[in-house]
């Protein structure tokens, strides 16, 4: 099993591709070294609210920077949408890891700050995305963090899974959101899912007792970890975690 865990963590062969840019759309990208480049998605907005404000998107592992970007266009529309591909799925390059998430993050900020030149920025984080949000609140000033079914520890949550296997000497992709977010400053809103099937409610929890300014927690009844993302009352939820943030 270990040696095809970056296969498991990082499905790369099973994301769809992204479509033609949608209208007004723009690529942005950056270089992260070795011959590395990461790609990214800018929607601007339909009627700018006057905030300057920047949502900087970052997926599950499942999903492409486009879909993301596209994703937050609908629930934002007057805010700033930025997005990248991971490093490793297409049409970035390289090798998807832990570490090569937490690396990119803050080169994924540094582009889409130069490109949009916002006032304020706000890190929203899907699943494995909320991990790599919450490190890059380390390296960056953000005005606010929006993680969805977050975890403290992905070794934790795979151990979880796989409660019969000795997962923690062979984990080689960890990416903890519990020691950038102990003590922070930086307000963050927490979106979970009642029934999530992926991210047990413990991993949560652990998250939640840690985090040093959580302004907005929300649990979304009987959604799980996948449909959470069709149901009105989580989008109601992103609007009141977004106001939040703002306040």
């Amino acid at each position: 099993m270990f040696e095809f865990q970056s296969h498991l963590i990082f499905p790369t062969h099973a994301v769809p591709k992204a479509g033609p840019l949608p209208k007004g759309a723009e690529q942005l990208s950056v270089e992260a070294g070795k011959g590395i480049t990461l790609h990214g998605v800018r929607i601007p907005p339909d009627k700018p609210d006057g905030s300057k404000t920047l949502i900087l998107g970052f997926g599950g592992n499942g999903w492409n920077g486009q879909d993301v970007a596209e994703y937050l266009h609908e629930l934002y529309p007057d805010f700033e949408i930025v997005a990248f591909h991971y490093r490793g799925y297409a049409p970035s390059s390289g090798d998807p890891s832990g570490d090569a998430l937490i690396a990119d993050a803050p080169l994924a900020f540094d582009a889409a700050v130069d490109a949009v030149k916002p006032k304020r920025v706000i890190a929203v984080g899907f699943s494995i995305g909320t991990g790599v949000a919450a490190q890059l609140s380390r390296k960056r000033p953000l005005d606010g963090l929006i993680l969805v079914t977050p975890f403290d520890s992905l070794k934790a949550v795979a151990q979880s899974m796989y409660p019969w296997l000795p997962i923690g000497p062979f984990f080689n992709h960890e990416i903890n959101a519990v020691a950038p977010l102990r003590g922070s400053k930086v307000p963050v809103a927490i979106v979970a899912a009642e029934h999530d099937e992926l991210v047990p409610t413990l991993r949560t929890d652990a998250l939640r007792k840690v985090v040093g300014n959580l302004v907005f927690d929300r649990t979304i009844r009987r959604a799980g970890h996948n449909d959470i993302y069709a149901r009105s009352d989580f989008h109601d939820a992103m609007h009141e975690a977004v106001d939040r943030l703002k306040a």
